[in-house]
């Protein structure tokens, strides 16, 4: 399907909008949150909580991140006690980085936060235009996450 150019550029300047929203939220969420801590603290701790204790390279395996940039991360979120490592029992030489109290913690008043911020963004929403946009933010995460090409063709070189 394709879309009217003027749909694709509402579109477009909607969601970078949210996305503008979204950061300053989060900034915002860091700092009551988690004070000095910076804002990848969520991205990093939901899947440990999640998936449980894990090698510090599938941590950035999943989250898409080099594994330096997963362990500065991890050894930061460890330094504030939202973290723990243990031996691995497999291999000695490696670590397993689990969520500590004080993480689970940190999450659970972040989700109350997230809360609030939801229920007071859509107190004029009903119930099914809250759900029906959750259907299609979730049917356009997953549209975003097969990494479509473009199918825009690129202008020819002048010369």
């Amino acid at each position: 399907m394709q879309l009217a150019q003027h749909t694709a550029d509402r579109l477009t300047a909607g969601l970078s909008q949210l996305i503008r929203a979204g950061r300053h939220l989060s900034h915002a969420a860091a700092h009551e949150l988690y004070g000095d801590l910076p804002s990848f603290g969520w991205a990093v701790l939901v899947p440990l909580e999640r998936d449980g204790e894990q090698r510090c390279s599938a941590l950035a395996a999943g989250l898409g991140v080099d594994g330096s940039v997963a362990s500065r991360q991890v050894a930061a979120l460890e330094r504030a006690g939202y973290v723990q490592r243990r031996p691995d029992p497999l291999d000695g030489r490696a670590s397993l980085i689990g969520l500590s109290e004080a993480g689970a913690a940190a999450l659970a008043r972040t989700r109350e936060v997230r809360a609030d911020w939801a229920t007071a963004a859509l107190a004029d929403w009903t119930d099914e235009e809250a759900d029906t946009l959750c259907r299609l933010l979730e049917r356009l995460t997953a549209d975003l996450a097969v990494g479509r090409p473009a199918r825009t063709p690129r202008p020819a070189a002048v010369g």
